[in-house]
């Protein structure tokens, strides 16, 4: 009797969660409504919306016509990328690509802007070495290089921007503030390297350029990884704060910044409430903290912990690790959710060698299956929400008799790549809130290692 009342126990705390955790339909249109009301007030103002909708500065986007020698530097994190791509022109598509990924040294992310940037520098100027024949640039032409740098900052024409603050480790006082490409320039013209910055975007931008590049449907762009965002194409005469001349193109990338997107229809639970409270930013990012990498594993950490402490979940004693804030990753989450053994030995050997959990029955494994479902099943189906708000906004929600205009969104990230459960969740919730206007899902190709959604609208 006490063991069936444990039991019961447990189940009435995962049931309460599902049902906090409910996305009925009409609860998701209310959300992507919400988002295209955001999106409209951030365009209005500055600090009009939670949504930044930061202006880019980028109102061409590539054609696919484009040739001749590119260099890339993506800096994001603990490491970065340097890229050199050989464009063929209409016909020719990406001819070659070589890419290097180096490690930052981990005294460098809080040492001095020269030190940084001077290693990033030779860094670069130790890939352009590798040039082989045919892929010099012309003669007189100088080396480009399109620098994607994920930290936020306040964008000040398509090649400049200010540091507002670092994220993800990094504290280096002197660069805050600070023009991010002078910086780099500074340190290349020190050692000698000819090459112009020409575009500086954040990540989410480079997918949306990189979609566009494949296809010249692509309206949109998400990010749905360790973090998330989206950015998309926007009509320059809709965007009121925007005091410029307008773009010959008559169009504006917008960098939304969704992840701090918030609204009372997000369905909240006790959790997300405690890991918000808790977290290095409450009250910030609340949209990211219920969709994206870095928080699914953990919200379902803390259920098991309820179901534990309040149920004797795992017996007597609360396992230790089980306090432990995120010791249960999303990879970890993913890999019980798409165990399809019989026994549920993957979710067995995670529970063991992650939570030191030796003993678990299978009744016990088929629940944390389930809780893995309901967290990631919540956030799969707010991304599509958020997706429909971007089309409402430019209205392509709608289909008229005849029109065949195609909208396609471009995705990456791990989270959309390698939770495939998520990402099929995520496809046919937007079937469900478009009606049937889908087509088809297709990646992109291996330069963005971007996929499209592609849909009729």
């Amino acid at each position: 009797m006490r063991c069936s009342g444990r039991w019961a126990r447990a189940m009435a705390i995962l049931r309460e969660f599902e049902e906090n955790c409910g996305t009925p339909i009409g609860k998701l249109r209310q959300v992507a409504d919400a988002m295209a009301v955001e999106m409209h007030a951030g365009l209005a103002s500055e600090g009009g919306s939670k949504l930044k909708m930061l202006i880019s500065y980028v109102d061409n986007l590539p054609s696919g016509e484009e040739n001749g020698l590119f260099y890339a530097l993506d800096l994001g994190g603990t490491n970065f990328r340097v890229i050199r791509v050989l464009l063929g022109g209409k016909d020719g598509g990406v001819v070659k690509q070589e890419f290097e990924e180096v490690s930052i040294p981990p005294h460098l992310m809080t040492g001095s802007s020269d030190a940084l940037f001077g290693f990033i520098a030779t860094a670069l100027a130790n890939f352009v070495a590798t040039e082989s024949e045919g892929l010099h640039p012309s003669p007189g032409r100088q080396r480009e290089l399109g620098f994607t740098f994920s930290f936020p900052v306040r964008q000040t024409s398509i090649a400049s921007g200010n540091l507002i603050k670092w994220t993800k480790g990094f504290l280096i006082d002197d660069v805050v503030g600070q023009d991010v490409v002078g910086e780099l320039t500074k340190a290349m013209e020190r050692i000698g390297l000819d090459m112009r910055v020409s575009a500086l975007v954040n990540d989410t931008i480079g997918t949306l350029a990189g979609g566009r590049y494949h296809n010249p449907d692509v309206i949109a762009a998400v990010i749905l990884g360790t973090g998330t965002n989206a950015a998309y194409v926007e009509r320059a005469q809709a965007i009121p704060k925007w005091h410029g001349l307008l773009p010959k193109s008559g169009e504006m990338v917008i960098n939304m910044e969704w992840g701090n997107f918030r609204s009372s229809h997000l369905p909240l639970t006790e959790y997300d409430q405690d890991l918000d409270v808790e977290s290095l930013n409450p009250g910030e990012q609340i949209f990211e903290k219920i969709i994206s990498g870095m928080y699914l594993g953990e919200i379902v950490r803390r259920v098991l912990l309820k179901m534990a402490e309040e149920a004797a979940f795992f017996g007597d004693i609360v396992p230790p690790k089980l306090k432990i804030p995120f010791i249960l990753r999303t990879p970890h989450m993913s890999a019980m959710h798409h165990d399809e053994s019989s026994d549920l030995r993957v979710v067995g050997s995670k529970l063991k060698d992650i939570l030191e959990i030796p003993h678990t029955s299978l009744k016990m494994r088929k629940a944390i299956v389930e809780l893995c479902d309901i967290v990631a099943t919540r956030g799969a189906r707010l991304s599509a929400a958020g997706i429909v708000g971007i089309i409402k906004k430019l209205g392509r929600d709608t289909v008229k008799d005849g029109d065949k205009q195609k909208s396609v969104i471009a995705m990456d990230g791990g989270l959309y790549e390698h939770y495939s459960k998520f990402s099929t969740c995520m496809e046919s919730t937007l079937k469900e809130l478009l009606e049937k206007k889908f087509l088809t899902t297709s990646p992109l190709s291996s330069l963005t290692m971007a996929q499209a959604l592609e849909l009729l609208s």
